[in-house]
C-alpha cells in the first residue's frame, strides 16, 4: 500500500483479505485500509483498489469512518475504516460482494468485527 495527501493504493490479491477488510455494515459500504499513518474520523480520502483477480482498478472516494491506532489493544492491526461517497452510487459495494459472495455469511472475525 503507498500514501499520500489523503490518496491510497491498495491491493488486495485474496478473497480471504477482501473478507478481513470489508465493512459490509456501513452505508455504501466501506474498506478497512490497514496503515501507521494518522486519520481523524471525517477525513476525506480517495482509495485506488486493484480487486483479487481483477485488471481494473476502482477509484473510491470517501470518509474515515473507523480508527484502530497503532498500539490498539489486542493484536488489532492499526489502519482505518473508509466509507465509500455517495457518488459511487454503490457500484463498489456492489463489486465486492460480488466476488465475496457466499463469504459475506461468514461469522469468521474481520479487522473491524
Amino acid at each position: 500500500m503507498t500514501e499520500g495527501q489523503g490518496i491510497l493504493s491498495l491491493s488486495i490479491k485474496e478473497i480471504s483479505s477482501l473478507y478481513t477488510a470489508y465493512m459490509p455494515f456501513i452505508g455504501n459500504g466501506g474498506l478497512f485500509i490497514p496503515t501507521s499513518r494518522q486519520y481523524s474520523i471525517g477525513d476525506e480520502v480517495f482509495l485506488v483498489i486493484a480487486l483479487v483477480d481483477e485488471s481494473e482498478r476502482l477509484g473510491i472516494a470517501g470518509s474515515v469512518v473507523w480508527t484502530t491506532p497503532v498500539g490498539a489493544t489486542g493484536t488489532r492491526t492499526p489502519g482505518i475504516g473508509v466509507q465509500f461517497a455517495d457518488q459511487d452510487n454503490g457500484q463498489a459495494k456492489s463489486r465486492i460482494e460480488a466476488l465475496l459472495g457466499a463469504k459475506l455469511a461468514s461469522s469468521n472475525p474481520t479487522h473491524t468485527m
